[in-house]
């Protein structure tokens, strides 16, 4: 499922959020209504199947879907591709958040969006002015409320810096200083965060009981949020990306099949979109030995065959080689992990990143206060 660039994707929520509040030169993509006040709720790991398919457990979310749709995460379909997408209103090939790992062309070590790494400026490896300023210089108020612990991370600074960052540690926090915010200002954008579905899926999958529990939480955090925000400011909801749980037969381990790591240099990406750099001159045969490996598992691609299928949308130059020479996409099911240089990452349940409709479809929802 090649996401929609530049019709339906998150980069294009963002863009026409800033037309509806009549930021100049943003596009209306989406065609939504003009507005005064935007709320944006970010759920991550909230994908379109899974709320669809888990309906019961999320009264509200469920009520505004029958007149939702749902759009496309993007390629990869992980947080801090995501997140870069919605807080630049880019498509990845152009604001170069590449994915969870990616090799840093200067240094040839891999460079992780999560953690990030105190040797690479975060505004110099994404130089695009981000929403928060373009609604700032727009006369808009921007806020961004979600944990303090992310306020000052890379990835912050890299695709959402300009906002006026509001600390929450709790569902309840989030709402009150949301809605506080959003009085501040005649104008205004807020984005809240909350991570705590995404997390519980990784660690006891999307399947399970505790993810249908931790749903119903999320729907209430919504409810409250509907309730609380100032009259007329229209709240949209939706996640980074959805979630597929990967049994432990589907797992491929990279760290114990030499053809998965004879002529690479650095495996990167995430078990479900892998970046694979290549030793020079070894691209083509770790192409055919990746293809040959996993067959039918994930597709496989090189760097040129996926920025020509349009897989990151289009792809700046200042990008390009940070993308792997070799990367691999995880069919159905299945994940390529490496147990013996990311145990954490291999252990996860639920996983995400790839192009099926699983990992990439997640919902768009609306409701005006």
């Amino acid at each position: 499922m090649l996401p929609g660039y530049g019709q339906s994707t998150l980069a294009d929520l963002s863009e026409s959020l800033l037309a509806s509040l009549a930021v100049p030169g943003a596009t209306n993509v989406l065609g939504l209504p003009p507005v005064s006040r935007v709320c944006l709720l970010l759920v991550d790991g909230l994908g379109w199947d899974l709320l669809r398919a888990r309906w019961t457990a999320a009264k509200f979310l469920s009520g505004l879907a029958e007149t939702g749709c749902w759009l496309a995460a993007g390629f990869p379909s992980t947080t801090a591709t995501s997140l870069s997408s919605l807080g630049t209103a880019l498509p990845p090939g152009q604001h170069g958040l590449l994915g969870y790992q990616v090799r840093v062309p200067s240094t040839g070590e891999l460079l992780n969006a999560l953690r990030w790494a105190k040797g690479v400026d975060p505004e110099q490896w994404q130089p695009h002015p981000t929403i928060f300023e373009r609604a700032v210089a727009a006369g808009v108020g921007a806020f961004r409320i979600a944990s303090g612990a992310f306020q000052h991370s890379g990835l912050s600074v890299a695709t959402m810096r300009g906002a006026d960052y509001r600390p929450a540690e709790t569902a309840g926090a989030l709402v009150a200083r949301a809605a506080a915010a959003l009085a501040e200002q005649p104008r205004a954008l807020a984005m809240v965060y909350t991570g705590d579905l995404d997390a519980t899926g990784h660690a006891v999958g999307c399947g399970s009981a505790a993810w249908r529990y931790q749903l119903r939480h999320v729907d209430l955090l919504a409810e409250q949020l509907a309730a609380a925000i100032p009259p007329g400011t229209a709240l949209y909801i939706t996640g980074d990306h959805g979630m597929v749980d990967v049994p432990p037969d589907s797992k491929i381990d990279a760290d114990v099949i030499p053809e998965l790591r004879h002529g690479v240099a650095l495996l990167g990406g995430e078990p479900r979109a892998r970046h694979v750099y290549a030793r020079p001159g070894a691209a083509a045969d770790v192409l055919a030995a990746w293809q040959d490996t996993l067959g039918d598992t994930a597709w496989v691609a090189s760097r040129d065959e996926a920025i020509e299928a349009g897989w990151f949308g289009p792809v700046d130059a200042r990008v390009s080689d940070r993308i792997g020479d070799v990367i691999a996409a995880a069919r159905g099911p299945s994940a390529v992990v490496a147990t013996v240089t990311e145990p954490r990452e291999s252990a996860l349940i639920g996983m995400h990143g790839s192009l099926t409709a699983g990992d990439q479809r997640v919902p768009l929802l609306s409701h005006v206060a």
